[in-house]
């Protein structure tokens, strides 16, 4: 029997039934059919009265302003987003897909690929749109490309700026650079915590929480001199007391750090391969175009980021599929290192349904915590269910989601409780809680009131998609929680792809209990603004 989950308002399906989720072409060819049939004229002011009007703010800066206005007079702010996505094909998307994320070496057969299966391109996921509802998708052409979509991503933060004080914009990596970058170091960043927690379990800590986990250090260099990696000389020259201070033991932030020096010193620092037992490089050559790629990918966050500093908006980096995510995640880090300095300006998103989730949470807020940076996160459930799974089943490896939606809800809530625990005890850090899950957003209201965590401190801020769960947004920003929609912009015809997928979504939504919904909703907003949900202080 099929499961339907509602995670939000979003209506997912188990993978094992793919035609449960219809394609978003088929909405998009129903589109097509009526701009023929009506003109574009017709068809624009027609979209522009219905789901455009809906789930767009406008066209460009100056239509959006109306919205932004109107929204801020009740308490609601914004996430910029340039909606504008490539109308492909699923031909066309494979093709692009496979070649963006083919090394060269790879292709001429001089080198095999000896990523892990999860960080392997395969024919049958080519299409990253398949199965995916909510989220924007990019493809890579050309670094022409990137850089045209990052002068929009320009754009947007000038919007941003203009449009109101305190504001988002959103950013997607793949949209940046060569996804085949992405994919080699989401595979050397996971490689290295393998080998971080195969240490681990042969030192009796198989399991335990990874922000918990110590290896003590000379039983760690005993284990690493027997598997031949180097000599005992160099690895104790690895750890130092001035690299990992005089604990003795050896947690992941510290191992991490060691492949960042190790890195740039060398390209063939291996690992053993826990199936075949061989050691194996851990970062794969590039050519010399495949250097300059990647070092283009990061030139183009940086710009972003200084751009976006100057112009007084924050940026969200948003999550995208668990094969790119470490990537993703790592490089977001580097800028929360060099920009969260006085306060939390990137933000980055961590996916709820992964069961990784709670250590990549932690993990992060611990490394803030010691080089005392400003930790900023969204938190959401996850966009990609339905295709990690079936992708996880079709390549062989394991299913990176959590197997319920309970679990996948204790998930959430676990990590939240923890970031609310920790802005307890540093006003640094912020976290913004992305849900339409009134269950959540009601969880996290009871939370702020027992930890004494104000709404006019700003600490806690919530996000909702415009045009979605107006009942949510509205009644907690007139009573002074600071909120925001997820606001694109971008032509009506530019958008479609986008606009396809938000038809699809909002006609999902599950009916069931909307009347106990909505009288739930009605007692929340009755102690909102009588005050006994939360004190508010003088």
């Amino acid at each position: 029997m099929d499961l339907k989950w509602c995670l939000g308002s979003r209506v997912y399906f188990k993978a094992a039934s793919p035609a449960c989720v219809c394609p978003p072409f088929s909405v998009t060819r129903l589109f097509q059919v009526a701009r023929k049939l009506l003109g574009q004229r017709m068809f624009e002011r027609l979209m522009k009265m219905t789901f455009y009007g809906h789930f767009v703010a406008g066209e460009d800066q100056e239509s959006i302003r109306p919205l932004i206005r109107h929204n801020k007079a009740f308490g609601v702010g914004f996430i910029l987003d340039y909606g504008v996505e490539e109308d492909l094909s699923p031909e066309e998307a494979e093709r692009k897909e496979m070649e963006s994320c083919t090394s060269e070496a790879e292709r001429d057969g001089s080198g095999a690929n000896k990523r892990e299966k999860q960080y392997q391109v395969h024919p049958a996921f080519g299409d990253r749109r398949d199965g995916v509802i909510s989220a924007r998708t990019y493809f890579y052409a050309s670094e022409a490309k990137c850089d045209n979509y990052m002068e929009n991503l320009l754009q947007c933060i000038e919007a941003s700026g203009g449009a109101s004080d305190g504001g988002f914009s959103a950013i997607k990596l793949t949209a940046l650079g060569r996804p085949q970058f992405l994919l080699q170091f989401s595979d050397v960043l996971t490689r290295w915590r393998q080998f971080f927690h195969q240490m681990a379990a042969e030192q009796g800590q198989a399991g335990r929480p990874a922000v918990d986990t110590k290896l003590e250090v000379a039983v760690l260099q005993e284990s690493i001199a027997k598997m031949g990696i180097s000599s005992r000389a160099e690895i104790e020259r690895w750890f130092t007391p001035e690299t990992l201070g005089v604990s003795g033991t050896v947690d992941l932030l510290d191992w991490n750090s060691l492949i960042d020096s190790r890195t740039q010193l060398s390209r063939h620092l291996v690992v053993p391969n826990v199936q075949t037992g061989q050691l194996e490089p851990l970062l794969s050559r590039f050519t010399e175009e495949e250097e300059q790629q990647m070092k283009r990918m990061l030139q183009r966050m940086d710009v972003l980021a200084k751009r976006a500093r100057e112009a007084g908006v924050r940026l969200m980096i948003d999550a995208e599929q668990s094969y790119f995510q470490p990537a993703i995640s790592r490089l977001t880090l580097e800028m929360q290192r060099r920009f969260n300095v006085d306060k939390p300006f990137i933000f980055n998103t961590f996916q709820c349904y992964l069961k990784d989730a709670y250590d990549n949470v932690t993990i992060d807020m611990e490394l803030s915590r010691r080089e005392g940076w400003c930790f900023g996160a969204k938190l959401v459930r996850g966009a990609y269910m339905a295709q990690e799974r079936a992708r996880a089943v079709e390549i062989g490896y394991e299913d990176p989601i959590n197997p319920t939606y309970e679990a996948t809800n204790a998930m959430y809530h676990r990590c939240l409780n923890y970031v609310l625990e920790e802005l307890k005890h540093s006003t640094k850090a912020e976290v913004m809680v992305a849900s339409h899950n009134e269950d959540t957003v009601s969880f996290t209201l009871c939370r702020m009131k027992e930890l004494g965590l104000h709404p006019a401190d700003g600490q806690v801020c919530f996000g909702q998609l415009l045009g979605m769960c107006d009942q949510i947004s509205f009644p907690l920003g007139q009573a002074g929680f600071p909120v925001y929609k997820y606001v694109p912009y971008g032509p009506v015809m530019e958008v479609l792809p986008y606009l396809s997928r938000r038809a699809l979504e909002n006609s999902s939504i599950m009916k069931g209990a909307q009347r106990e919904r909505q009288l739930l909703w009605q007692e929340l907003c009755r102690r909102l603004r009588t005050g006994s949900l939360f004190h508010h202080p003088a």
